[in-house]
């Protein structure tokens, strides 16, 4: 643990970014896993849940989470899955 006060304060800043990132990655997958299960499946809201799962891809490429290649290449995949 440092003793500075300014470091004391960025390891404090870092955990609560950090599990906030974290938060929002797992809710991205979530979301993708949730389409792709509902897909297999053949359910009737998979457009619906396309849709969230495009937002929560965006969102995450938007702060950083992701990049931007991984986002288009995700996206594409699911598009490429509703199409189905």
């Amino acid at each position: 643990m440092p003793n500075i006060k300014s470091a004391i304060k960025r390891v404090r800043t870092n955990e609560k970014a950090n599990a906030q990132n974290t938060s929002q990655i797992s809710a991205m997958r979530t979301t993708i896993k949730q389409f792709e299960t509902a897909q297999a499946a053949g359910a009737e809201n998979t457009e619906a849940l396309y849709r969230d799962a495009v937002r929560s891809i965006d969102m995450a490429a938007s702060k950083g989470l992701i990049h931007a290649n991984k986002a288009g290449r995700d996206k594409s995949r699911l598009a490429k899955l509703l199409a189905k």
